[in-house]
């Protein structure tokens, strides 16, 4: 029998199949994720898939309303949202759903968002987020918890050469409050500082009627990023007090990250502006060696439950997935995660042992398909090498005794006899074997 002519089946631009091999993976770095989430005592949630628009949107900073996919509901007449940012829709379920739990909430979540991109980019618009949201504490404890997890996450990934960069949204916007500068130069100047380009801050402050003082505040601030001496410099230049107030908070949650013991993984940008428009306070972005774009990202968002009608200080930050997976993938670890245990070839008519066998090594937490096509022995070794299947288990035949199985490694096929009275054992390991 031919197969039958693929048909034209295209995705949309922007997003992909994940086949079971990269599956695997997205599986192995979020099972990791999920693993810490729950040992600092978070509890999972789950977020809908569609929203309502403009319940969705109090929730959005205007990038992201701008990036949200929307359309009409056909049964309300309303408009729908899918979700462009997790966090939002964690604010609105405390607030709606969750008044009546005691405070403070610690939830995480593993989920999907979408978001308009510039298709020329190359970007995805499908986002894998993996965070946690520490809802009802203001306080520099509840921040520095956000940064420890971070490291300790990428930590247990692997990584050794990475950096948390943080920094405080009240630096930099009391810094431009107090700068006198008009809404467009000011927005170019923060362009300007968060690509850390000190000939152009230069370039606009020239033109701007402002006091020389303010100038040399404005120019320094590209050069605000670094180890803890970042902010004795930084108290020396800037006057404002919800700037010194900033710096104040930050040395308190660096004190904490020192109990920690995640300092030397830690650096400090003060001119960092980036961060969604809900952010009130520290803010954080992990990065390592060989990616342009930060793994994680986070911080403190004192003022969103508000707009759902509970105030309530929060913090928290997410993973990207994918980004994590384009670091790992050629990991051992995260290589080895799309390996399956065995597969059971057997030679022999009758099926039962070959299902009661199975069965057994279930039990034994060893991953186990059945090969019930019959086909030859280097066919099904062939089937077990395409599958990432580590071993191949034959009953019957030549290979071995009656009372015996044969095992085979499939990368090298070189094999071993096993008693079946041995296998059948419940403390059978498959690391005893050669």
């Amino acid at each position: 029998m031919t197969n039958p002519a693929p048909i034209e089946a295209p995705l949309p631009k922007g997003v992909t199949d994940f086949l079971p091999e990269k599956a695997d993976k997205i599986g192995y770095i979020e099972g990791k994720i999920r693993r810490v989430f729950e040992l600092w005592g978070f509890r999972r949630i789950i977020t809908p898939l569609l929203e309502f628009q403009d319940v969705m949107a109090a929730g959005l900073g205007e990038e992201l309303r701008e990036k949200t996919f929307r359309f009409d509901d056909r049964q309300t007449g309303k408009l729908l949202a899918i979700p462009s940012d997790i966090t939002p829709q964690v604010a609105r379920i405390v607030a709606t759903r969750m008044r009546g739990y005691p405070l403070p909430h610690r939830l995480y979540y593993n989920g999907r968002v979408l978001r308009h991109v510039e298709l020329q980019s190359g970007r995805s618009r499908e986002t894998f987020q993996a965070g946690v949201e520490l809802i009802g504490l203001d306080s520099p404890e509840a921040d520095a918890e956000m940064v420890a997890m971070a490291v300790e996450i990428l930590k247990g990934l692997g990584f050794e050469e990475f950096k948390v960069d943080l920094g405080h949204v009240g630096f930099i916007r009391g810094v431009m409050a107090a700068s006198g500068l008009g809404d467009d130069a000011r927005r170019r100047l923060q362009e300007a500082v968060g690509k850390k380009d000190s000939s152009a801050v230069r370039v606009i402050l020239e033109t701007e009627p402002i006091a020389d003082r303010v100038k040399d505040e404005l120019a320094a601030l590209p050069r605000l990023f670094g180890g803890r001496e970042v902010l004795a410099e930084a108290a020396r230049v800037v006057t404002t007090d919800t700037s010194r107030r900033a710096l104040d908070n930050i040395a308190q949650v660096l004190d904490i990250l020192d109990i920690h013991g995640v300092s030397d993984h830690l650096t400090l940008d003060l001119g960092e502006i980036r961060g969604l428009d809900y952010h009130s306070g520290l803010t954080f972005e992990g990065f390592v060696t060989g990616m342009g774009e930060a793994v994680c990202s986070g911080g403190r968002y004192d003022n969103l439950t508000k707009r759902y009608g509970y105030p309530a200080p929060a913090t928290g930050f997410a993973f990207n997935i994918l980004t994590l997976l384009n670091a790992l993938e050629k990991r051992p670890d995260v290589e080895a995660s799309k390996t399956r245990d065995l597969l059971i070839f057997n030679l022999r008519d009758e099926r039962r042992e070959a299902l009661e066998i199975a069965q057994h090594l279930r039990a034994l937490g060893y991953s186990t398909a059945r090969d019930i096509i019959r086909r030859s022995f280097n066919d099904s070794l062939e089937y077990a090498r395409r599958m990432n299947i580590l071993r191949m288990m034959v009953i019957g035949g030549d290979y071995c005794a009656a009372d015996e199985v044969y095992v085979v490694q499939v990368a090298d096929k070189q094999g071993t006899a096993v008693k079946k009275a041995d296998l059948m054992r419940n403390d059978f390991s498959l690391n005893t074997l050669p």
